[in-house]
């Protein structure tokens, strides 16, 4: 291969899509080069699942310390003291143990490693600085950005990459958004002792999740110390003698030691050129891509957060490993988007699977519905309030399995199992002939008997 070009396959992007095509694609004996201008493992490694689930972690300590008393375990909390530097340093030497990693993936199959920012000169040459290199196939896989919107004094609000190296924690925090991150961020810092507000337009976060799990949430985390300002948004930040002064749409002010917005993120194409070598993008600015991952320009395609599908490292890295099969393999590679299973890590988590109630209904099925809250069982020496939910979703004329839906401790984990009977088509039936593991908060899944709705024809 690569007889007429420096490389069979550049990839421009060391995220989790772009290194699974590289190495994947070096083991089916492609020339591979790889350009990062930033951090080997993305968005996700750097700045997103990967450090966010170790502040969750941390988040969970004091919590747990405090349950510790009704197990019979004496902890003097007021001695007790959190170290944010402690955490950030430790957090910090994890992702650079988890960059060498991925450097190593990636030049132990042969993959080059190139380190600085690409351009387009056509499409089949990029420059790189001072070096000029070709390939007879490029992939953009430069994922996604934190949008924050030009308000007055979006110089004064952090992003969630900021987030993660913050010097001090503040007394008090706000965070600007109604999404997963938000949610998630807003958690953290009310677990690691921050007075946290969050605001958001809606009149409920979490847009798109089941309409019980959103409503559950939010009773469950404003237990947890996070306030909650629905149907409001910032219209300014400016500086104040204790941090800063945030104007909301109500016409109230608030003040606060650091503002976070989590308002959406948008593709990341900045100094690329797609546009002078005709590649096409979306109205939402994403690059456009087919199923195959095919751009308007034949040799170039593109994968992950940048193409606008669900923004997910498993996405990334399944759409990496068809994109490998498709060039360099038997050309079979696919995307099933159905049923994707997904976790939002508040407190306590969300696990969700396939369709949400409203949704299932609006796709013309008729529906049962089944659902049960409680205490788990940890709390019931722990005498924490804080209880758990669990949904599912059926279609009540074939008896399948339509949607899962947790709000609980381990959310993630439980759904993941629950996700591989949803993608194989298991009816309710199937659910309730399973045999349960007790005692488990999992269990409550198959063995919830009673609907507690049913559609009936109109």
């Amino acid at each position: 291969m690569a007889a007429t070009h420096d490389y069979d396959l550049i990839v421009i992007g060391a995220g989790s899509g772009g290194v699974r095509l590289s190495r994947m694609s070096a083991g089916r004996g492609a020339k591979v080069a790889v350009i990062e201008n930033r951090y080997l493992g993305g968005t996700c490694v750097n700045v997103g699942c990967v450090p966010k689930k170790l502040f969750v972690y941390s988040a969970h300590a004091m919590h747990e310390m405090e349950d510790a008393a009704g197990y019979g375990w004496k902890v003097p909390l007021e001695q007790v003291r959190f170290d944010w530097p402690t955490l950030v340093a430790n957090k910090n030497s994890e992702i650079e143990r988890l960059n060498g990693i991925y450097r190593r993936i990636l030049e132990g199959p042969g993959v080059t490693v190139i380190e600085g920012s690409a351009t387009f000169v056509d499409a089949n040459t990029l420059k790189v600085g001072d070096q000029t290199i070709t390939a007879d196939k490029i992939c953009i896989a430069t994922g996604s950005w934190p949008m924050i919107p030009e308000i007055p004094g979006h110089d004064l609000i952090l992003s969630s990459n900021e987030m993660f190296y913050l010097p001090q924690l503040p007394g008090k925090a706000v965070v600007w958004g109604g999404g997963y991150i938000a949610v998630e961020f807003a958690g953290i810092l009310a677990g690691l002792g921050v007075d946290t507000t969050l605001i958001y337009r809606g009149d409920l976060f979490l847009r798109g999740f089941d309409e019980d799990v959103r409503r559950f949430t939010a009773d469950e985390i404003a237990k947890k110390g996070v306030k909650l300002k629905f149907g409001v948004t910032l219209h300014s930040v400016a500086h104040s003698d204790s941090g800063y002064l945030l104007h909301l749409s109500d016409g109230t002010t608030m003040e606060t030691g650091l503002v976070m917005a989590a308002t959406g993120r948008r593709a990341m194409t900045d100094g690329l050129g797609i546009e002078s070598v005709g590649v096409k993008v979306t109205a939402t600015g994403h690059i456009e891509a087919d199923s195959q991952f095919r751009t308007s320009v034949p040799s170039i395609y593109a994968i992950g957060d940048v193409i606008g599908t669900p923004q997910l490292t498993p996405v990334a890295l399944a759409q990496g490993m068809a994109l490998s099969r498709n060039l360099f393999g038997d050309g079979q590679g696919s995307v099933d988007y159905a049923n994707i299973p997904t976790a939002v890590f508040c407190q306590p988590n969300i696990g969700t699977v396939g369709l949400t109630e409203d949704v299932a209904r609006a796709d013309g099925h008729r529906l049962k519905i089944f659902r049960s809250e409680f205490k788990p069982m940890k709390h019931t020496l722990s005498g924490r309030d804080e209880r758990s939910m669990m949904k599912i979703i059926v279609d009540a004329d074939t008896d399948r399995v339509l949607g899962v839906h947790m709000v609980g401790p381990d959310a993630g984990e439980i759904i993941q199992g629950m996700a591989v009977a949803v993608k194989m088509g298991a009816t309710k039936a199937d659910f309730d002939a399973t045999v349960g593991i007790h005692p488990t908060s999992a269990e409550e899944f198959v063995t919830m008997r009673e609907a507690v709705s049913e559609d009936q024809w109109q």
